[in-house]
């Protein structure tokens, strides 16, 4: 990945870097869910965060482990509805405070 290029320059404290790693390659291990799985979900995962290089990197690993192209885009699908599912829920917090306000609001 272009990050961890770019990272593996910048970084002065390679136990960090080392530890870092070692958390990496033993979370996307196979474990209660396969590799596959894992890299799927980091795509995703990767959509909402918005993280260009998560999403060339974990895609081109998904697809490493087996995923297909219709997978990932299920995957980016799932993620683009929990996104806007967000920014739904949350209109709440508009509404209320545009009925505060509105409460408040002098009359004519």
């Amino acid at each position: 990945m272009a990050l961890l290029a770019v990272s593996k320059t910048m970084m002065t404290d390679t136990d960090i870097e080392a530890a870092f790693d070692a958390f990496s390659q033993r979370v996307f291990a196979d474990g209660a869910l396969p590799a596959k799985t894992k890299q799927v979900i980091a795509v995703a995962v990767a959509h909402v965060t918005q993280c260009p290089y998560c999403i060339k990197g974990h895609t081109k690993a998904a697809l490493r482990y087996g995923a297909t192209r219709e997978e990932l885009m299920e995957a980016i699908w799932v993620a683009a509805e929990m996104r806007a599912g967000g920014a739904y829920a949350h209109s709440a917090v508009s509404l209320v405070a545009m009925n505060e306000t509105a409460d408040r609001a002098p009359s004519g």
